[in-house]
């Protein structure tokens, strides 16, 4: 469900304006999925509605950057966490 999330998102900020039926053809996802990732969104203020469509928020962009800044420390947490680059130093 946060990939379909995250995934509108990413169509939100790449086509905005951009509405339902277009996102679930793009997709795949059925109408009430994409609808429903919609809601989600536009409850945390990350996306609004307007007559042409899904729009992007001032909230948006400070999201992504975030998200994608903890999204890389976990990424570099987990690396340092591979047992198979300990067995290799030990090697």
């Amino acid at each position: 469900m946060l990939e379909r999330h995250l995934q509108v998102l990413r169509m939100v900020i790449e086509n905005e304006p951009i509405g339902i039926v277009k996102m679930s053809n793009e997709t795949g996802y059925p109408h009430h999925k994409v609808r429903y990732s919609l809601r989600v969104l536009e409850e945390e203020n990350l996306i609004e509605p307007s007559s042409q469509g899904a729009i992007t928020t001032e909230r948006t962009h400070e999201f992504v950057d975030e998200l994608d800044e903890k999204l890389d420390e976990t990424v570099e947490k987990l690396g340092s966490m591979r047992i198979d680059d300990a067995a290799e130093l030990e090697n």
